[in-house]
């Protein structure tokens, strides 16, 4: 039997276009919503620099976090973007695109999801910190009578993307991107000016408009993601595996009467599907391991990278 007969390698898997459309599916999501609260920020909007009620009541305001107690911003925030920048969502959402969809094949896309959620959590509490003696300042100045209408106030999916980029960079730093579409850089060298020029800015107090504590925060979360191997999923509860306990048959009271009369059949057995997709991500292990041996990990490609990772996460699941 030759190579190209063995069941791990035949043609059985979805199309080209499938392919395209079942990928990154968190990725999509997130984007519609992102799309979908803007367009009801848009609607909302107000006249001259009123930013609507939508953008009033889910932005990152300090004052109302701290003092009364308006958490959910910390999370509502990085669904919201600027409406008089339209390039503000464009950008963050094609970052999203670009690198998220591969971060999402890496980890799956429960995982996926959790990065981007606690990404932009960590990315609002670092603003929301950094932010406190601003104020501080506004509450014990004796001529402000309306502290939260000057205070600090964050809003955009900056901070959540930054921590999938970062993520990203770590895990194929040799990739290139084309800045201005024409000028090719290595990925981690684009991060690295991206991180160095918000310290600075944040260091000098030159930040201006830009919340760059927020994009800080997205990145140190990225970096201590990739580096301490978190895998934070674990601590969401199942709800695919109580849908399918939900879809399985009620018992039934079983009777002496009710036993069906044997029949005899003849019949091949045939492996499952998982013993066909374990034997095949065995196989790529063995050629990846052997390589491994022989070059070092160093010299492995994105693929065989994300292979291992792959099966590091399946290995994992099962021990669980």
């Amino acid at each position: 039997m030759g190579f190209q007969d063995r069941d791990y390698v035949r043609r059985s898997g979805p199309s080209f276009l499938g392919s395209f459309l079942d990928r990154g599916k968190i990725c999509k999501w997130l984007i519609g919503i992102n799309v979908g609260v803007f367009l009801l920020q848009v609607a909302a909007r107000g006249n001259g620099a009123d930013m609507g009620f939508v953008t009033n009541w889910l932005d990152l305001n300090v004052y109302e976090v701290v003092f009364h107690g308006q958490v959910w911003r910390l999370v509502t925030h990085f669904f919201l973007h600027d409406v008089r920048s339209p390039m503000h969502i464009l950008f963050n959402m094609l970052f999203l695109w670009w690198f998220g969809s591969d971060v999402e094949d890496l980890y799956g896309p429960r995982e996926f999801l959790t990065i981007y959620l606690v990404g932009g959590l960590v990315s609002g509490l670092t603003y929301v910190i950094t932010s406190l003696p601003v104020v501080f300042a506004l509450v014990n100045d004796p001529t402000m009578s309306d502290p939260g209408a000057y205070a600090p106030a964050a809003l955009g999916a900056s901070g959540a993307v930054t921590a999938v980029l970062l993520i990203f960079a770590c895990h194929y730093p040799t990739r290139l991107i084309y800045v201005f579409f024409f000028l090719p850089v290595p990925i981690w060298l684009f991060v690295l000016f991206e991180v160095f020029r918000d310290a600075f800015a944040f260091l000098g107090g030159t930040q201006g408009s830009v919340a760059v504590a927020g994009h800080l925060g997205g990145a140190a979360f990225g970096f201590a993601y990739y580096k301490l191997h978190w895998r934070l999923s674990g601590y969401w509860p199942d709800f695919t595996s109580w849908r399918w306990r939900r879809s399985q048959p009620r018992l039934r009271v079983y009777r002496e009467d009710d036993r069906p009369m044997p029949v005899s059949v003849a019949a091949a057995a045939q492996p499952p599907s998982s013993a066909l997709e374990d034997e095949h991500l065995e196989a790529k292990m063995d050629a990846i391991l052997e390589k491994i041996s022989r070059e070092g990990k160093e010299n492995l490609s994105d693929t065989e990278k994300a292979i291992l990772l792959k099966a590091s996460e399946i290995l994992r699941k099962r021990r669980n």
